[in-house]
């Protein structure tokens, strides 16, 4: 059984679409999945803003201006500018997932700290309601 819960919080590192399932079909009550896809998404989220700050100092060292980047991207600024952080943050997590998210903010240079709370508490709804929808639709055959 620690098997089990061991392979669902790692794959909540990487994908909590592919966890919460994974869950299901090895048997595991839905606490210890929600806990487990929760434990593991949010280590993910904090491995990936770890290393994606390393990896942006290691990139970024020759940065563009900011004129530069305005002309070669000009709808991802109007996204960013509409939506900021919460937007990448949540909306980025919940579609996507939190490395992506955290990816994509580190590289428009956005608040780290503000980015890692609003990618936990994504990863939070993301458990609860994907957790339900197993355990209901589950329920149902």
């Amino acid at each position: 059984m620690l098997l089990e819960i061991l392979t669902v919080a790692g794959l909540a590192t990487v994908e909590i679409y592919a966890a919460i399932p994974a869950g299901f079909v090895f048997g595991l009550s839905p606490w210890t999945i929600f806990f487990a896809s929760l434990t593991g998404g949010l280590i993910g989220v904090f491995v990936a803003a770890f290393l994606g700050d390393k990896i942006r100092s290691f990139f970024h060292k020759n940065k563009p201006t900011k004129e530069a980047a305005e002309k070669k991207h000009p709808r991802l600024l109007n996204l960013w500018n509409k939506y900021g952080v919460i937007g990448v943050g949540f909306l980025g997590t919940m579609a996507v997932g939190a490395p992506i998210s955290i990816a994509v903010g580190v590289g428009l240079n956005a608040n780290i700290k503000k980015l890692v709370t609003w990618c936990c508490i994504a990863v939070l709804a993301r458990c609860i309601a994907f957790t339900l929808v197993g355990y209901y639709g589950s329920q149902l055959f």
